[in-house]
């Protein structure tokens, strides 16, 4: 089966190139043709429009920004056309009303669509260690099973199209949630003087103890967000969709609608395309703006 892989970014470059690592053939776009360079030099086909990529192959997976990527490059007048017969497995962070709604469209277009949504950044991306959660009837599951597999050991099957995306929101949110939670905290301490090792060992003793805030606390404290493995304009981008879907649902949104103004200020603060836990300095650029 020859599959092809639309939008290698940050995690779709090691997605697609474990791919090619089991010996799949691979058909790759991406928007910014120079991204493509490790998959060429790994054997990949590379092609400069998505409509061709999407006729060239049996498969195709979507790792893309937002709902209007996909429409761009998979439901134009052109990319239309050429959706029959194939398989279209979307696995960026969409709302679950715009996954059911591109589901409909490939549907008559004549193809499938499954969603498959992971939890995991760019370590877990190269071990094939994410956590894939699919939105599918179970026989697509099943029949889509050891493709998704290369991504994560045991991709579990959530539910209907819809309900694997909802799942990823709720995730994302608590990652947006308990990382401006712990930097507060770190910050907090850091202004008390109190000792941030005696801190993190009462914190790791705790129920309340996250691994994140571990893989977060060395660039918090030393204030280096480069070599992001999530930009914080993806957890902004995330948040506002959590947002607009938790909206319709008639939830109060006070708590992230406060986390969401935080990351506002990392944004405005040039922190877009670095490591989201850029939120603890906006944190503290809060208080010495306020004059704290």
């Amino acid at each position: 089966m020859k599959v092809a892989f639309l939008g290698t970014g940050l995690m779709g470059l090691p997605m697609a190139q474990r791919l090619l690592a089991a010996n799949i053939e691979l058909v790759a776009y991406n928007r910014t043709p120079e991204k493509l360079a490790p998959l060429q030099a790994a054997g990949a086909e590379i092609v400069t429009h998505p409509r061709q990529a999407i006729r060239a192959a049996e498969c195709i997976i979507l790792m893309l920004t937002n709902a209007a990527a996909i429409y761009h490059v998979l439901l134009s007048d052109t990319s239309w056309k050429t959706l029959e017969g194939r398989t279209i497995i979307q696995m960026g962070t969409i709302t679950p009303t715009e996954s059911q709604e591109i589901r409909d469209a490939v549907v008559g277009g004549g193809g499938e669509y499954i969603e498959a949504p992971v939890l995991g950044s760019i370590p877990e991306a190269k071990a094939g260690k994410l956590i894939v959660m699919v939105g599918a009837e179970p026989e697509q599951y099943q029949r889509h099973l050891k493709l998704l597999q290369h991504f994560g050991a045991e991709p579990l099957l959530v539910g209907p199209v819809g309900a694997a995306a909802g799942l990823k929101l709720a995730l994302n949110q608590l990652i947006a949630s308990l990382t401006t939670s712990f930097a507060l905290s770190l910050a907090f301490i850091e202004r008390q003087g109190i000792d941030v090792d005696l801190f993190m060992q009462i914190l790791r003793d705790s129920s309340l103890y996250a691994p994140t805030f571990d893989k977060k606390l060395r660039r918090m404290l030393d204030g280096n967000y480069s070599n992001p493995n999530f930009p914080t304009k993806h957890l902004l981008k995330d948040t506002d969709l959590f947002i607009t879907e938790a909206k319709s649902l008639g939830l109060d949104l006070t708590s992230i609608e406060a986390v969401r103004h935080i990351l506002v200020t990392a944004m405005k603060m040039s922190f877009a395309n670095d490591d989201y836990s850029s939120i603890f300095s906006a944190i503290n650029e809060w208080g010495e703006a306020s004059g704290e």
